[in-house]
């Protein structure tokens, strides 16, 4: 069972985690929201009770928005004024709609983005993250032979390899980029002992190692990994994009895969996000960021699936409408969003009671 330090700390990098994906998603919705002209009731952090609320008139001065901070620190929402948000109440009696600016009097395309940018920020702070961990950490640098760190226990650490050490050759053989120099050493490694030749600094020297077979691994292993190279700003955001639409990409197969029945799925839900959340947390704060970043577009990308209560189900009956010319009857939409609702907490108890039964149960 995990200690109550363990606990603590997933339990607050879940919080962390959460919270600032569902605050990025809930700003999306609000800025479209707001610079399209629709008026705001309620922007909320958290669920149930509310902790402190200040209200501020917009600059129009016809109507106020209402910024809370809820109890229960578990997800957020932005009220629109005239849409009936599922789990929240309709319009109140002292929240009146100001004519003309109420979410469903809005053309389908304004309701479309809106509903659509919510996600949009969870990809953004995606990329965001993605372009701070490639600036400020860095990735293997496989165009240099430079070593990064040195594997407990294999034969690298015994011959004498260091961190920061270039091998320049492999038996006599020149090599510049890592997959070459992983080639050439596997082919040597064949052969008998391998003899490296290494910059050190301003020294050039030579290093002889045996290289046993690795069963665990398949193939001879030395034991180094290649240095971390840390992009300038303008190439992490040219890289940032490239990593993000891969992300995007492989996601979306995967979804895709659940759903064809091709893929076997395996669902985590709240408790075995903090418990993963917790362990990112306590491997430092670059695997914090990155298990961070593929939440976000997570989110993102899971809110657009076609299904009744999420933006994605919402934007499904926006993009009939347009096709369509006509509007299902707000009565049935609504219901139809209140059934999709109960199916996903229903869902939630579910994974939530599975996800507790593996971590005290399952060893």
């Amino acid at each position: 069972m995990a200690s109550l330090g363990s606990f603590a700390v997933s339990f607050v990098s879940f919080l962390i985690v959460i919270g600032l994906c569902v605050l990025v998603h809930e700003l999306g919705h609000f800025i479209t929201a707001w610079l399209l002209g629709v008026q705001v009731h309620e922007f909320a952090l958290g669920m149930g009770p509310a902790l402190k609320q200040i209200r501020r008139t917009d600059k129009s001065g016809r109507y106020h928005t209402l910024w809370s901070l809820r109890a229960i620190p578990f997800g957020g929402f932005c009220r629109l004024a005239g849409m009936t948000s599922v789990g929240e109440g309709e319009d109140e009696d002292d929240d009146p709609v100001v004519p003309g600016m109420g979410f469903n009097e809005q053309p389908a395309w304004k309701r479309f983005f809106i509903l659509f940018n919510g996600s949009v920020g969870n990809v953004l702070l995606a990329f965001v993250l993605t372009m701070a961990f490639l600036c400020g950490y860095g990735v293997p640098n496989m165009r240099d032979t430079r070593i990064g760190t040195l594997m407990d226990g294999f034969p690298a650490q015994k011959a004498g390899f260091q961190a920061g050490d270039r091998i320049l050759e492999v038996n006599g053989t020149r090599v510049s980029e890592w997959r070459e120099m992983s080639v050439k050493l596997r082919e040597a490694a064949a052969e008998g002992d391998v003899i490296f030749t290494v910059e050190r600094g301003d020294v050039t020297f030579n290093i002889t190692a045996s290289i046993p077979f690795s069963e665990a691994h398949g193939y001879p292993m030395l034991g180094i990994t290649p240095a971390l190279a840390r992009y300038p700003i303008h190439e992490g955001l040219k890289n940032a994009v490239g990593y993000t639409k891969d992300l995007t990409i492989m996601m979306l197969r995967s979804i895709w895969g659940l759903i064809a029945g091709k893929q076997e799925v395996d669902v985590t839900g709240p408790v075995g996000i903090a418990s993963m959340s917790g362990r990112a947390m306590r491997d430092g704060p670059w695997s914090f960021i990155t298990f961070l970043a593929l939440i976000s577009l997570n989110l993102g990308l899971l809110n657009l699936l076609p299904f009744p209560a999420l933006d994605g189900g919402r934007i499904i009956f926006v993009l009939l409408e347009m096709v369509l010319r006509r509007r299902l009857p707000e009565k049935v939409e609504n219901w139809i969003h209140t059934a999709g609702f109960v199916l996903l907490i229903s869902l939630m108890i579910f994974v939530t009671w599975k996800d507790i039964y593996n971590l005290f149960f399952v060893e």
